[in-house]
Formats: structure tokens, C-alpha cells, sequence
């Protein structure tokens, strides 16, 4: 399994599992230090994309401003759980979580985003 760095890149959704659709590809900033696993997406309006938080098993939602969907995913890179969480909310740590995706609420429906897909990461 490769080892990311802070930065950018891109999220490509592969074919959702119920129609095995196109692949979609998501605009991504990966958060991989502690200091930027941290800070997340805390004091942001939003964001264009999704974020990686790897390593991550949960996440939570104090200090932040929008509601957000929250992908669990797995070391093969596969979807485990998807939730939607309001802001001031503590996510129950998922036992087989090795990363955690984020992204405004409503977009990882939009993506085809689902248990069960499997998603692969590209670096910038």
C-alpha cells in the first residue's frame, strides 16, 4: 500500500456496485502528517473535491461549519460505512477503517459513493 503526502491529487470513484457505472474523478487533498489530519476541513466553508485522511479510523465534526459526508474506507481502498454528519457530531471508529474520506454533504452520492466501491488514489 503506498504511503501519501500532504498535497493534492485526484479521487477516481470506479463504477458503483448496483449499475457499475462510469468512473468518476474527484478533485482530492490528501492529509497524511498529524498536523494536517488534524485540521481537516475545521474553519472551512467548504471544498471543491474531497479530503484524505489516511491514517484515520474516525473522524469528528466540533468547530466545523457545514455538514459533510464521511467514507470510511478499508486497506484495499474499498468503501466500509458511509454516513452524513452535522456539525459538533464524534464518529464511531470503524474497526477495519484505514482512511477516511470527506467531502461536503450530498457529494459522495453524486459521485456514486457507496458501500462496497472501491475508490484508488492518484498523487499529484
Amino acid at each position: 500500500m503506498a504511503r501519501w503526502r500532504d498535497g493534492r491529487g485526484r479521487l477516481v470513484v470506479h463504477g458503483s456496485g448496483r449499475g457499475g457505472g462510469p468512473a468518476v474523478s474527484v478533485p482530492l487533498e490528501i492529509a497524511a502528517s498529524y498536523r494536517a489530519r488534524t485540521k481537516g476541513l475545521l474553519g472551512r466553508d467548504g471544498i471543491d473535491g474531497a479530503m484524505l485522511l489516511t491514517p484515520a479510523g474516525s473522524v469528528h465534526t466540533f468547530r466545523m461549519r457545514i455538514p459533510i459526508d464521511v467514507a470510511y474506507l478499508d486497506r484495499n481502498l474499498t468503501v466500509t460505512a458511509v454516513r452524513t454528519m452535522r456539525p459538533g457530531r464524534l464518529g464511531l471508529p470503524r474497526l477495519r477503517s484505514r482512511h477516511v474520506l470527506e467531502a461536503e454533504a450530498g457529494a459522495m452520492a453524486g459521485w456514486g459513493l457507496d458501500v462496497g466501491v472501491r475508490v484508488t488514489v492518484e498523487p499529484a
